[in-house]
């Protein structure tokens, strides 16, 4: 099995596809960030306001933008699957090792560690901007104070998660095209919806953003109602069950088709 997974990596990290998604997330979440970092403390058409910059909620408010990643994490691993069918190499790669749930389990623990090094790097980028922001802006910085390792492990949790979403996505659809838009559309349409939308919270908190979400414990008044997640342990135990989900569907889709 480490054999395959190191073969999943190499076949990954020899394209530009990753690195281009990983810059273009860290240049997401800085736009993100920077607007966070202008309207601190400034309410909007009335509306409440974001925390000033020297506050310790303004820094936990911050450190959240980091889960907007999941979607590019999301996007590798629907390519990590469905390249295979849209270049003809699965044929190669299940001749090399005929027992196809292995494949797949390999590449379930590459999308695995793949979301952990993207988190990893939003990780230290936000340590690079939240916290000078918090000190040049008059405030002080404590982990003790906040929840912002909480919330860090929640971006771990859910970037791992969106990794292996991916997968089963690209093996239920194998078609790349297709399985890009679907992650996109679920991430920016779908679980924005529920939300957003305060009758349909009962509904998102049960979602993997909403459980993200939960394990962050992040609990912000944004106007549009004040979305009750559930506990941290509840959101972990969501989480796992939507990585299971996901690789059983990757694992059944793919070992009962047809691949020619």
């Amino acid at each position: 099995m480490i054999g395959l997974v190191k073969a999943e990596l190499r076949k990954l990290f020899t394209t530009r596809l990753w690195w281009i998604m990983l810059i273009v997330m860290v240049v997401l979440v800085g736009v993100n960030l920077a607007f966070i970092i202008a309207f601190a403390g400034v309410s909007q058409n009335g509306g409440p306001a974001l925390p000033k910059r020297d506050t310790m909620e303004w820094a936990q408010v911050a450190w959240s933008v980091g889960s907007s990643g999941g979607i590019f994490v999301m996007i590798l691993g629907v390519v990590m699957i469905t390249s295979e069918y849209r270049y003809q190499t699965v044929t190669g790669t299940f001749l090399t090792t005929p027992r196809r749930e292995r494949v797949i389990a390999a590449k379930l623990i590459t999308g695995l560690l793949i979301g952990l090094l993207f988190a990893l790097v939003i990780l230290v980028f936000e340590a690079a901007t939240v916290v000078p922001t918090v000190l040049l802006s008059g405030g002080e910085f404590s982990l003790a104070e906040t929840r912002i390792p909480q919330v860090s492990i929640g971006i771990l949790a859910s970037l791992a998660l969106y990794g292996l979403f991916g997968i089963g996505l690209g093996a239920l659809v194998r078609n790349q095209i297709a399985g890009i838009v679907g992650a996109v559309v679920w991430a920016y349409v779908i679980e924005s919806i529920f939300t957003a939308i305060p009758a349909l919270h009962s509904v998102g908190k049960w979602l993997p953003g909403g459980a993200a979400q939960s394990l962050m414990s992040i609990d912000i008044d944004t106007g549009l109602g004040r979305p009750e997640w559930l506990p941290a342990w509840g959101g972990a135990l969501v989480l796992v069950a939507y990585g299971l989900l996901f690789a059983v569907v990757a694992s059944a889709t793919t070992v009962r088709r047809d691949i020619t």
